[in-house]
């Protein structure tokens, strides 16, 4: 499938809007690492910026956790890589609230 052509203006305006995702993503795992936001509320919240996070950057974001915690707990629960918040399921949620709120 082809590109679709953009004008200069419409690229600009995509870019702006990556850009702005990305800045709410990022305050998103700053608030988590805080402690600001728990992690019910990120799983279970309609946000975009939350619904559209990766699994393994959620994770990553709690403090103690890492690429390592995160690849193995993932594997463990059979949630794929490339899988984000918002695909989740009911159980896949409820067990990692299960793994990550000891």
């Amino acid at each position: 499938m082809a590109l679709p052509q953009l004008s200069e203006e419409q690229r600009a305006a995509n870019l702006k809007k990556a850009a702005e995702a990305r800045h709410a993503r990022a305050e998103l795992r700053e608030k988590i690492k805080t402690g600001k936001v728990s992690l019910e509320k990120v799983l279970n919240s309609d946000d975009p910026a939350a619904s559209r996070m990766p699994v393994h950057t959620l994770i990553e974001s709690l403090p103690g956790y890492g690429k390592a915690k995160s690849a193995k707990i993932m594997e463990e629960l059979g949630i794929s890589p490339k899988r984000r918040v918002q695909g989740l399921g009911a159980r896949q949620r409820d067990a990692l609230l299960e793994i990550l709120s000891k």
